[in-house]
């Protein structure tokens, strides 16, 4: 019973210990940390500054559904009608769109190119392999002919003599 719990352990840790994982967690980690960053510029600096050119702050936009909304001074909240606050979905599609185009072109499109100049120098690499081996075997196809030139005749009519007699 011990050897199945060690072994369901091992198994486990080995799982953990795969570089896929590993590296799916730090992603996740930096991830995270980096969209608290987009948030803070988007809430500290963009919502401010729409806030300058406008009336109030990004967030602050908002439009009522059903007549006029009244909102209680005291709690903040809406007492009549129904507000829509398109101002925070603008800014969480800004926070969105910032963060995808910041991993899109710091992350994305450098291991791209990276990847793409990678295959290239594999293909070109191939490339010179076949051609070395093509080259090869001309050269052998040429020593063959000048050694069959050497013994006095075509390839084919040295096959049955004896070797020792140098087909002659």
């Amino acid at each position: 019973m011990s050897e199945k719990k060690v072994s369901l352990l091992e198994g486990f840790k080995a799982f953990l210990m795969r570089g896929n994982v590993i590296d799916l967690a730090v992603a996740v980690v930096i991830g995270a940390a980096f969209t608290q960053i987009v948030n803070s510029i988007v809430k500290g600096v963009i919502n401010p500054l729409v806030g300058a050119f406008g009336t109030k702050d990004l967030e602050g936009y908002s439009s009522c559904l059903k007549g006029p909304c009244v909102t209680d001074p005291k709690t903040g909240e809406v007492t009549e009608g129904i507000r829509i606050l398109w101002g925070s979905v603008l800014s969480a599609t800004l926070s969105f769109l910032i963060t995808a185009a910041v991993v899109y072109f710091l992350m994305v499109l450098p291991m791209a190119k990276y990847l793409a100049r990678r295959a290239a120098m594999q293909a070109a690499k191939e490339g010179v392999q076949e051609t070395l081996e093509v080259s090869e075997l001309e050269v052998l196809k040429e020593i063959r002919d000048a050694l069959v030139a050497q013994r006095g005749g075509p390839a084919g009519e040295t096959r049955g003599q004896d070797p020792g007699r140098g087909g002659q």
